[in-house]
Order: structure tokens, then sequence, then C-alpha cells
């Protein structure tokens, strides 16, 4: 199978990632017989450098035009000082926007040799800690209209039902795929838009009645991932609660460079990245912890290419990788090895087999 990816390195760490995980993927096409063709896309802040914007359209076409997006990391202090438009941020959200990916979706799954690196007690992470967050992406505040006039500052949080509907079914079938239990999170104590998501998600319900339905005001379900996070299985919410929660669940796993998150419309061409950021203090030191993307590149052959044997073929190497006692630094503890992240690259390329 032939399939085209368009790869964005971006800024700080992103380079050292991806290229560790286009190899894992040429390994894999080896074993499996495939053909991956890689067009490089500038984002972020580089593409501003070279540019002076964060995303010019000529790189979004690439996108839009190619089979899947394999996005390493944008962003830095070096671009912190520009007008919001011209944030690498902002190339981002416009990419969302441009490939129509609406639904993100971002497991929050312990695995077992990290158990001791999680900040909750063990008596809680034995219970399990096995969820996904299904976050709608392109609408609500960080859609809605930014004013600033004097000193008075607002922000618009706006939902239409097509949009709470579409990323509602989206949740109905994760849960229907997983345990069937769907945990709907929003404010409708004192949001309207709130208010409207509850509506809409009991009636959706009514076409999932093998999916059990629940809600959860979000601040109580901030409180809840750190109290008992074995009790969700799938979580769905909008736009701004769905971006906290889930860097709220990535930490109680152990270590944000582990988790990858994938962002899907209505076609399969997906956008997959690790959830972490650019990191450009440890950029270019070779330290960084690659296995987010590893994982991101696993969903993308699952989800869009329909290629689960090759994604599992993955996940295993890097079980395998964790059980020989590898850590990058990141996820370091006494008693094991340490290395760097192309070393972890390399590792992990070798525990790929075919089964």
């Amino acid at each position: 199978m032939n399939k085209n990816i368009a790869v964005i390195r971006g800024d700080g760490i992103g380079p050292e990632i991806i290229g560790q995980t286009l190899r894992v993927l040429d390994r894999i096409a080896e074993l499996y017989g495939h053909s991956f063709t890689y067009t490089d896309v500038d984002m972020g802040g580089c593409a501003i450098d070279k540019y002076e914007d964060p995303l010019p359209d000529s790189e979004l076409e690439k996108c839009v035009g190619s089979d899947s997006v394999l996005l390493g990391a944008v962003g830095g202090s070096k671009w912190n000082g520009l007008p919001g438009e011209k944030r690498p941020e902002k190339g981002l959200l416009r990419l969302r926007a441009g490939m129509g990916v609406y639904s993100n979706n971002r497991p929050a799954k312990i695995w077992r040799q990290l158990a001791d690196a999680s900040p909750l007690k063990s008596s809680i992470v034995d219970r399990g800690i096995d969820f996904i967050i299904v976050r709608e992406l392109i609408g609500g505040i960080y859609f809605g209209e930014h004013i600033t006039e004097g000193n008075t500052a607002t922000d618009v949080l706006r939902y239409r039902e097509p949009e709470i509907e579409r990323i509602g079914r989206i949740g109905f079938e994760t849960a229907r795929r997983r345990s069937r239990r769907l945990c709907s999170v929003e404010k409708s104590n004192v949001l309207d838009s709130s208010r409207m998501w509850k509506r809409v998600m009991h009636r959706l319900a009514e076409e999932y009645p093998d999916v059990e339905l629940s809600d959860m005001l979000v601040d109580n379900c901030a409180m809840q991932i750190v109290k008992d996070p074995s009790q969700f299985d799938v979580i769905v919410t909008e736009n701004m609660f769905g971006d906290i929660l889930s860097d709220e669940a990535s930490m109680i796993t152990g270590s944000i460079g582990m988790i990858p998150s994938s962002s899907l419309g209505a076609t399969s061409c997906g956008l997959y990245e690790p959830i972490h950021g650019s990191a450009p203090d440890i950029a270019g030191q070779d330290i960084a912890n690659p296995i987010g993307t590893i994982l991101s590149a696993a969903m993308m052959l699952r989800y869009s290419f329909d290629m689960p044997q090759e994604a599992n073929a993955i996940e295993r190497a890097v079980s395998d990788y964790l059980d020989a006692g590898y850590r990058t630094a990141d996820i370091m503890s006494e008693g094991k090895t340490r290395v760097g992240c192309s070393r972890c690259g390399e590792l992990i390329t070798g525990y790929l087999r075919k089964e």
C-alpha cells in the first residue's frame, strides 16, 4: 500500500522526534510491504522565519492533499512577542480548520512499566487508568471573536447544534468500541452553550441505547480524574474544557512525552501529533522522548490507513523497549538504562517484528 504523509517537523524538539518516528515507519514499510512518501511542510516558527506566516496557503494545501499529517511540535519563546495572528500556534489552529478535523482523541493510559511514575497513590493507579478524551476541536471560545477595547477584553464562546451533534456521535461511537460508557462534560449550571450541549447529548443517547451516558460538570471532572480515573472510559467535551482536562489526564499517566493524539473529521485524512510542546530548552540535545510521536504514528496507521497489525507492531515494540529497562530522561528511574532520543528510536525500530 502506498501512502503520502505530510510531515511537519516544526520547532524545538520537533525535528528530532519526527526523525525517529520516520525511522520506525520506514521499518514498518519494509516489514509489511508498504511505501510511505513523506512531503515536508513548514508550519509554526520555522514558517514564520521563512515566509513571515505560521502556515502559508501553499503549505496548508500540501496537508489537505495528503493521506494524513504527522506533526512534531510548534512554538517557542523566540516568537512570543509576535501579534496573535502571527504566532506559531495560530498555524496549528488554521491547520485544524483547513483540514476540517473536528474531533481530537487523546488516550490516557498508563503503561504497566511506568506505574511508579504516576504522581497518584498506588492504591489509585492499581485500579487502572485507561480512558480517552474526545475533544471538539474547531469550535468554542478558541474560534470565537477575540476583541480588546481599551481596558476590556472579550472572548466569544459559541456552539451550534450540528457542531455538538457531530462530536457527540464520535463520543458515542468511540464508547461503543470500548466499554460502552460515555461521560459528557460541560458547565450547564452556568453556561447556555453547555445547556445546549447537554440537551443534544441526551437526544443522541436515544440512538445509542447500548451506551451508558452520564453527565459531569467540568470542575467536578477535573477532581475525579485525580481521585478515581478508573471510573472513566470515554469523556466527550468542548474545546477549551478538553484542552485542559487532557493535559491533566496526561500527567497522571507518568509522562506527557508518552501520550499520542489523533484529530479526525469526515474523511480518513487525519492529523497526528504528541500532546507535548516543542520544549525549546532541550532542543538539539538528543534527550527528548520520541515515544509520544511514535505512538501517534501508530494511531495514524490504525485510524487513517486501516493498518491495525502494523499499529500493534509499533505498540508491542514500545512495550518491549520499556520491558528491557530503557528510559529517556523524562521517565528515568533507578535501575533503568538512560538513552537519548536517537537511541530510543533505534531500539524501538529494532524491536519491530511482523507477527
